[in-house]
């Protein structure tokens, strides 16, 4: 389980664009966006991308979701610390 007080910072190597309705993060690698490897987020995972920012803890991305998109802080937790655990398998973040 990721400790709600821990902060995490964004891999410069992802881009992350908003295309019309859609959420992308594109890895860029020497200058060259490897297109075999887009991840498409839906809007609460764009959201959590944008929120963090390396001095934000987990616990305060959760009540920020909470208030934006009407959940509950057990069911933004769980998709919050899921989300967090994917970013981790591609190198997405670096914890502080």
């Amino acid at each position: 389980m990721i400790n709600l007080e821990k902060c995490f910072t964004k891999n410069p190597a992802l881009v992350f664009r908003k295309i019309g309705e859609e959420f992308m993060l594109v890895p860029v690698f020497n200058n060259v966006a490897d297109m075999d490897s887009i991840f498409v987020l839906n809007e609460v995972g764009g959201r959590i991308w944008e929120l963090i920012d390396g001095t934000t803890p987990v616990g305060g991305i959760r009540d920020i979701i909470c208030r934006e998109f009407e959940v509950t802080p057990q069911e933004a937790e769980v998709d919050i610390v899921e989300f967090i655990q994917q970013l981790n398998c591609i190198g997405g973040l670096q914890a502080l």
